[in-house]
């Protein structure tokens, strides 16, 4: 099969792979219907992260299964389904909590690679979940952002403890701080402020909600914030990037007693402990568990009540990854999806 494998930073190439199978009972292969390049791949790419040899890339996927182990109960061939980049049991104690992103057994999915034409799912009962039917071809792009930025952007709302009457600030315009626009505003928030500089997401984050937009940064945009409720700070506030200036930013601009829902993965992130005790901000993140989501955002989005595939604004053949990867990293595009 072909699948795409980054060698070095800014070095990302299609290349033919070995067709995956089934090595445990509980597996399952897919034929993927359409993958993607998400925010996290542009770290490696961009020498952020280290590049250890060749790496198969990709952690989002939504296909067909083609062949499920001999212990796989719940999932069937024919089937179209949606998983995480954690491969959960779904059954262990930290799984039942919610947090299938650290279930005991997890297997993150990226090593395997989903920028490809078919992937392996370990732990496929627990992992994956079917949608009522064979989806339209205008769904797909939905269905694949809830592999990940939109059940990332929905957790970060959640942790934030968004909720009718609330005033919400996203810091981040990327796939994820969009649907955390889009989480909040379904989750009831009253008021939305989406932070961006840049017109084509100020204007989807309007369509999915945000009411107003904060263009500063920084010390400049937590004092808009503060301007914006009476000088206390928002009620919430999802932090969607990951680095120091984005974290700060967003505990500096809630209030006393709100809550941080931080999605973003993080790099150098630092916090400074007696600014952090002195302000009564709530701290809650980390990966995603978008395995909790995936029942309501199917549902959701079978039934058309939201369409965060929007966030695609650029889709390319797999064989034309290495010019998604470019088109993200030069902020060309939002997100890239991919057709096998």
């Amino acid at each position: 099969m072909r699948g795409v494998v980054m060698h070095a930073p800014g070095d990302v190439r299609v290349e033919t792979r070995e067709d995956p199978e089934i090595l445990l009972p509980t597996d399952a292969i897919i034929r993927l219907s359409a993958t993607c390049v998400c925010g996290s791949d542009l770290w490696p790419y961009r020498g952020v992260e280290a590049v250890k040899g060749p790496s198969p890339m990709g952690h989002e996927y939504v296909g067909i299964v083609e062949e499920v182990g001999g212990e796989v109960r719940n999932i069937k061939p024919g089937q179209f389904v949606i998983g995480s980049f954690f491969a959960s049991d779904n059954t262990c104690a930290i799984c039942r909590a919610g947090y299938q992103s650290s279930c005991v057994h997890r297997e993150p999915v990226g090593g395997l690679g989903a920028q490809a034409e078919y992937l392996r799912v370990p732990l496929a009962d627990g992992t994956l979940v079917a949608t009522p039917d064979v989806p339209s071809d205008d769904l797909i792009p939905s269905y694949l952002a809830a592999s990940d930025v939109l059940g990332t952007g929905w957790f970060g709302a959640v942790a934030a403890e968004v909720g009718p009457g609330k005033t919400v600030a996203v810091v981040g315009d990327g796939a994820v701080g969009l649907l955390a626009v889009l989480a909040a505003k379904r989750l009831g928030a009253e008021r939305v402020i989406a932070m961006s500089r840049h017109e084509p997401r100020q204007k989807l984050a309007a369509h999915y909600g945000a009411t107003h937009i904060v263009t500063e940064r920084g010390d400049d945009g937590v004092a808009r914030i503060k301007d914006l409720t009476d000088g206390l700070g928002a009620h919430s506030v999802i932090e969607a990037v990951g680095t120091q200036e984005s974290m700060m930013q967003a505990i500096r601009a809630t209030r006393a007693g709100g809550h941080v829902g931080y999605v973003g993965v993080a790099h150098d992130v630092e916090l400074p402990g007696e600014e952090l005790f002195f302000s009564h901000v709530h701290l809650h993140g980390g990966p995603a568990p978008v395995r909790r989501f995936l029942p309501e955002l199917i549902d959701l989005i079978a039934t058309r009540q939201i369409d965060p595939g929007r966030v695609f604004d650029l889709t390319l053949p797999l064989d034309e990854a290495a010019e998604g990867y470019r088109a993200m990293d030069e902020r060309r595009a939002i997100k890239v999806l991919l057709n096998p």
